[in-house]
C-alpha cells in the first residue's frame, strides 16, 4: 500500500513522496514458517491425516489479530512491547523473571530453527548436524547486518526473497499431490482423536502464535516507522491490517500446504516421524526434483527465521534485560543451546515438535499484556482496542489456556 498525503504543523497539505508501507508483517510472518512449523505440520499430516486442518486455520485466525494488534501498539506508541513492559515493570526481580522467560521463549524457537537449517543442510549436502547447526548461526547472523547496517526496508527484501523460496517449496509437492478436497473439508470439523492429537494442536497453536514474534512485530514497526509521522497514526493503521493480512495469508496457506502434502503423501509410509523421513518418502513418491524443493524451503526457512527469531531476542534483552550484549553474544547465547541439543544426540525432528509445545506455554506471558496494553486509552490515544477487540483477544487467551491445561492433563493424568 502506498499513501502520500500528509499534513503540516499548520494544518495544510503538503506533498511528500509517498512511502511503501508494508513489510514489517512479512518479516514476522517468517516466524510462522519456521522448521518447527513444518515438523508438526508433516507430523500431523503423517499421523492424523486431515483431522487437525481446523486447528490451522483457527490458529492462522488468531495469529492475524495477535499480530495486528502488535503492530499497532509499536506505530501508536512508537516502541516495542519489551521496552513497554521493562518501563512499566517497576520491580527489577519481577522484571528480570519476566524477561527470563521471554528469553527462554526466544532461545525455544531458535532452538528449533537452527535445527530445521542443519537438517536440511545434512539432507542436502550430508553436512553433519552439529556442523550444519554452525553454519546455520553464522548465515543468520549476517542476514542481521543487513538489518543493522542497511536499514528495515532492506531485511525486509531479503526475508521476502526467503518466504519466495519457501512458498515454491512445498507448492511444488501439493501441486504433484493434490489432496482429496473432501477429506480436506471435513478437517474443518474441530475435533480430536486422543491425548495424541491434543499435542500436536499445541504444537500447532505453538508454531502458528509464535510468542517471539508478538514481541518482534511490535520492534519492526518501530524500527520501520520510528517517530516518523509523514502518515498519520490512522493511515499506518490502515496499511498495517493489509500487512498483516498478506503476511498470515502466505503463512497460512504456506502452512496448509505442508499439512495436505503430509496428509496426502505420508500416511501409512514408515519413518516419516521425522523430517528426514519426510523428505525420503516425498521423493520416493514425487520425484527427486520435489526431494530437492523439501530440502531447500526447509533450509531457507531455518535461515530466514532464526534471523527473526534472533532480532526478537535482541529486542527482549534490551528492553525487559535492559541488555547492552553485543549481537554476537547474543546470538551465541542463542545458538549454543542447539548445537548442544544436537551434540548429544536428541532425535531432531522430537527437539522440533517439543519446541513448539513449550512455545504454546509461552503464548500467554506475551498475548496477556498485549491485550492489556492495547486496551488502555493511557497507552494507544486514538489506537485504543474497540471493546470487540478487546473481547476478542481475551477469548483466544483462554482458547490457548485451555490447551494448555489439557496437554498438562493429558500428560499427567493419561486416561487408559
Amino acid at each position: 500500500m502506498r499513501l502520500s498525503a500528509t499534513v503540516a504543523k499548520t494544518g495544510e497539505p503538503v506533498k511528500r513522496r509517498s512511502k511503501w508501507l508494508i513489510g514489517p508483517a512479512l518479516v514476522a510472518g517468517v516466524a510462522y514458517l519456521d522448521p518447527g512449523n513444518v515438523a508438526v505440520n508433516m507430523s500431523a499430516g503423517a499421523e492424523y491425516g486431515y483431522l487437525l486442518v481446523w486447528v490451522l486455520v483457527a490458529a492462522n485466525a488468531a495469529a492475524w489479530l495477535v499480530q495486528y494488534l502488535s503492530a499497532k501498539l509499536g506505530l501508536a506508541t512508537g516502541e516495542s512491547m519489551s521496552e513497554i513492559l521493562g518501563k512499566r515493570i517497576k520491580n527489577r526481580t519481577g522484571r528480570v523473571l519476566y524477561g527470563a522467560q521471554a528469553q527462554f521463549i526466544a532461545i525455544a524457537t531458535d532452538v528449533a530453527e537452527v535445527i530445521g537449517g542443519a537438517v536440511a543442510l545434512n539432507i542436502m549436502f550430508n553436512v553433519p548436524l552439529v556442523a550444519g547447526a554452525i553454519i546455520t548461526g553464522v548465515i543468520s547472523t549476517i542476514l542481521l547486518q543487513v538489518q543493522s547496517k542497511f536499514g528495515a526496508k532492506h531485511f525486509e527484501f531479503v526475508i521476502l526473497a526467503f518466504i519466495l523460496i519457501i512458498m515454491a517449496g512445498f507448492f511444488y509437492s501439493l501441486i504433484l499431490a493434490p489432496p482429496d478436497p473432501g477429506e480436506a473439508v471435513k478437517g474443518l470439523v474441530p475435533r480430536f482423536e486422543g491425548s495424541g492429537s491434543v499435542v500436536l494442536a499445541a504444537s500447532i497453536l505453538g508454531a502458528t502464535v509464535m510468542p517471539h514474534a508478538i514481541y518482534a512485530h511490535s520492534s519492526l514497526v518501530r524500527d520501520r516507522f520510528g517517530s516518523d509521522r509523514s502518515n498519520s497514526l490512522n493511515s499506518l493503521i490502515k496499511a498495517t491490517k493489509v500487512d498483516v493480512t498478506i503476511a498470515m495469508a502466505i503463512a497460512g496457506s504456506v502452512n496448509l500446504a505442508m499439512l495436505l502434502v503430509a496428509a496426502t503423501v505420508l500416511p501409512g509410509v514408515p519413518g516419516t516421524d521425522t523430517l528426514e523421513g519426510a523428505h525420503a518418502a516425498i521423493a520416493n513418491a514425487l520425484g527427486d526434483t520435489a526431494g530437492f524443493m523439501f530440502a531447500l524451503a526447509l533450509l531457507a526457512s531455518g535461515l530466514a527465521s532464526t534471523a527473526v527469531g534472533s532480532y526478537a531476542g535482541g529486542d527482549i534483552m534490551g528492553g525487559l534485560l535492559h541488555s547492552k550484549l553485543s549481537p554476537f553474544w547474543r546470538r551465541i547465547l542463542t545458538v549454543v543451546p542447539a548445537i548442544v541439543v544436537l551434540a548429544i544426540g536428541v532425535e531432531p525432528t522430537a527437539a522440533l515438535v517439543t519446541s513448539q509445545v513449550i512455545l504454546s506455554f509461552g503464548i500467554s506471558f506475551a498475548i496477556i499484556p498485549l491485550i492489556w496494553l492495547t486496551s488502555q486509552k493511557s497507552v494507544m490515544g486514538v489506537a485504543v482496542n474497540k471493546s470487540w477487540t478487546t473481547a476478542l483477544g481475551w477469548l483466544v487467551t483462554a482458547l490457548i489456556v485451555a490447551l494448555n491445561i489439557a496437554i498438562i492433563v493429558f500428560e499427567f493424568w493419561p486416561t487408559s
